[in-house]
């Protein structure tokens, strides 16, 4: 037979002849058998079994999904049928045969009948072309051969890489955007007026970061974490976080029309899931009875406590990794060693974007258990049902991993703390951590950046590394057990499907959720790009640069690392698309959040024009954000702290009878000064003006860019008229007759 023609494997491992494997394996043949399908077996040190699907399967199918007219034409056309198609349709037919013992092949492959079953890359000529122009590095920043990928891969591959190269096309934009804003931020690096205030406080005492044996510390230390700070924290951030959440908006409607004019291309706009699934199973079963759609409230209810117990606990974490931040700064200033004790605030909280990362890692292996399980407890009535049921939990869990401690870190750091004198203390011990003395944003920033270079160094290099290796090591195997098998032996002339057959099952395995792990990594990367990205105006370029190796990364594990993917059909990313327009509703409010309560930017604002030497008197050449430090600083008595602080009473020689300290509070009673509810009542105000103005924007230009091109709607309108012209000249034709 030709090589060409084996439509899908079967792999085992060599069973005793009368064992209980040998039986259910020689079953499930059977049920093959009777279907009309054709095996062949190939012995090696695994025992191979070739199968190919009688032609009268796919002319059912072809009956049964073609339009109209299609199910007038000869039984020829069944030789049309594509390779994808055949795939599908062979695949569906083997997961849904059922032995007398009532065994699935996938209950079979639990019990290790069966070890493996994969459709094969073929010597073809679509194969070579995907080598050339896509799965290599050289071809990098050149356009994907997308219709070559449908041809292979089918539509849902094909739509998942149309929709990352979209992506990473429009991130240009963005990134652009990200590099003007840090390039006006480093523009004023030195030239502030606030970092100039805080690098000449010379004079500025500070009260101490932690309770035992800490000294006073002068606000011009942080001299430098100032002037960075400054470089993300400036005014040309409100324009880059109001423009994030129009390009979030424009990058989803151009989706749609792309989507929409691809849809058309490939002819999918007539297709319907639920029909095939259907189709599917009358062909491999003629007295199948669908299964109805059902809905327990009971069941439902169980699914909601279950998830937001898990919501709880992945919260639970992030204040694990709190306290870890509050101890870890306390021992850190404890140190005798000089680099930890002078910069334990920097190294608490990059220690703690670490853990976070490791804790992002663990989680996810568990979130993903967690959502299967609830998913089973759910049990959709099909596939696709599973799929979006399982997207939206595993995208839940994975949100709450992946941002709680950054929510904590953006909104609530130095905010519940209290102040010197009446700290806030986790177990009546540890004070819990401050803001770093040069903003609040800059903690979130240094989060960011090390979770997100992180992520896609460490993620990628594994995401590679892990199947190149696993690959070789199979080879290796098999080569050895091969040389030790023919050692001193005539060797037979070979099976030409052997060579084959054996290449495929040395490769990488693949799932239903391989498709699903990349969309996922993508969407949370989209997350970190968009929601708090006014805190990290370099996240769209660092993705920028992740997708550009990410598409071709894939496309090398696809293409020689991985084992043919099972082609399904889609005609578009079906339950992302709603995820990614939450992110995008997210992405206001979070910048919104950001920018009100996060930055410095209110504050100064509310001290320019309330509160600066501008207001007093016409000073055009002063620059209306002088004395912000001095008025941001509240006074402490050293007299006032609690019994138990320990602190060095001397700083340089000289006594401390007062020190500093970020907050707006009285002097005599530390109750919050008037100027302390102006600026909440200006965060309050600019949050709702923010994010109605952005909000405003964004449903304008979703209203502005129609989800489906002229084009493309024209064409479905011709395409409408000529069938029902030409029906009509059916129907007049046979009148007649």
């Amino acid at each position: 037979q030709n090589e060409e023609e084996w439509d899908f494997v079967l792999v085992s491992d060599i069973h005793e002849m009368g064992s209980e494997k040998e039986i259910k394996r020689k079953k499930f043949l059977d049920e093959l058998s009777k279907k009309g399908f054709t095996i062949k077996k190939i012995e090696d040190t695994k025992l191979f079994y070739g199968v190919r699907a009688p032609q009268h399967i796919f002319w059912k199918y072809q009956c049964l999904l073609m339009n109209p007219d299609g199910r007038q034409q000869n039984s020829s056309a069944h030789q049309d049928v594509p390779v994808t198609t055949r795939i599908r349709v062979v695949h569906f037919i083997l997961q849904n045969t059922v032995t007398s013992d009532l065994e699935k092949l996938h209950d079979l492959m639990k019990k290790k009948v069966f070890e493996a079953a994969f459709p094969l890359h073929k010597k073809e000529k679509i194969r070579e072309i995907l080598k050339k122009k896509w799965a290599r590095w050289r071809v990098i920043f050149k356009q994907q051969p997308i219709e070559e990928i449908r041809c292979y891969f089918g539509e849902k591959v094909a739509l998942y890489f149309a929709w990352l190269g979209w992506y990473t096309y429009l991130l240009l934009f963005a990134a652009g955007a990200g590099l003007i804003t840090v390039a006006v931020g480093a523009s004023v690096f030195s030239s502030s007026q606030v970092s100039k205030e805080i690098c000449d406080a010379h004079n500025t005492i500070m009260c101490p970061l932690c309770d035992q044996n800490c000294s006073f510390w002068v606000l011009s230390d942080t001299c430098t974490y100032a002037k960075v700070t400054h470089m993300i924290d400036n005014e040309a951030t409100v324009v880059f976080a109001i423009f994030m959440a129009i390009w979030a908006t424009v990058f989803l409607e151009l989706w749609k029309r792309q989507r929409a004019t691809v849809a058309t291309d490939w002819d999918l706009y007539g297709w319907d899931e639920e029909e095939e699934e259907l189709a599917l199973q009358l062909i491999n079963n003629q007295q199948h009875e669908p299964r109805l759609y059902q809905h327990s409230y009971f069941r439902s209810a169980i699914i909601l406590i279950l998830a937001l117990l898990m919501i709880m606990v992945l919260i639970g974490i992030a204040h694990a990794l709190v306290i870890y931040r509050a101890v870890a700064v306390a021992l850190f200033t404890q140190s005798d060693v000089n680099l930890l004790s002078k910069h334990a605030d920097t190294i608490a909280v990059m220690t703690g974007a670490v853990l976070h990362y490791v804790t992002i890692v663990i989680m996810t292996k568990v979130n993903w258990h967690v959502a299967l399980f609830l998913c089973n407890l759910e049990n959709p009535r099909t596939f696709s049902e599973r799929e979006k049921s399982f997207t939206v939990k595993i995208f839940l869990f994975q949100f709450f991993t992946n941002f709680s401690s950054l929510i904590y870190i953006a909104f609530f750091l130095g905010r519940i703390n209290g102040h010197p004198g009446h700290y806030v203390r986790i177990a009546g011990h540890w004070r819990l951590e401050e803001c770093h003395p040069s903003g609040c944003i800059t903690d979130l920033f240094i989060q960011m950046a090390v979770i997100m270079l992180l992520k896609q160094t460490i993620s990628n290099i594994m995401e590679y590394l892990i199947p190149w290796i696993s690959h070789r090591l199979r080879k290796k195997q098999k080569r050895r057990k091969k040389r030790s098998v023919i050692l001193g032996e005539e060797e037979e002339v070979e099976d030409p499907c052997k060579r084959q057959w054996l290449n495929n099952y040395e490769l990488n395995e693949v799932n239903v959720f391989s498709l699903f792990n990349e969309y996922l990594e993508i969407v949370i990367q989209y997350s970190f790009t968009t929601i708090f990205v006014a805190a990290f105006p370099l996240a769209p370029l660092l993705a920028l640069i992740n997708n550009v190796i990410e598409i071709h990364m894939d496309a090398i594990k696809m293409m020689r690392l991985h084992r043919r993917m099972v082609p399904r059909k889609a005609k578009d990313i079906g339950i992302w698309l709603q995820v990614l327009e939450a992110i995008g509703t997210l992405a206001v409010i979070g910048n919104g959040l950001v920018i009100a309560i996060t930055s410095d930017f209110i504050p100064v604002q509310v001290y320019k024009y309330m509160y600066s030497p501008c207001t007093k008197e016409n000073h055009t050449s002063m620059d209306c954000s002088t004395g912000y430090i001095n008025n941001s600083l509240s006074v402490f008595h050293i007299q006032d702290f609690e019994p138990h602080t320990k602190v060095l009473p001397e700083f340089n020689g000289v006594q401390i009878k007062k020190c500093r300290y970020r907050d707006y509070r009285n002097a005599d009673d530390y109750t919050y000064t008037v100027q302390f509810w102006h600026i909440f009542a200006a965060r309050l105000a600019f949050l709702i003006l923010f994010e109605h103005v952005a909000l405003c924007v964004k449903l304008i230009a979703a209203w502005y860019i129609p989800d489906v091109p002229q084009k493309v709607k024209n064409k479905i309108l011709r395409d409408k008229h000529s069938n029902l012209q030409n029906e009509l000249s059916t129907m007049e034709y046979c009148t007649e007759v």
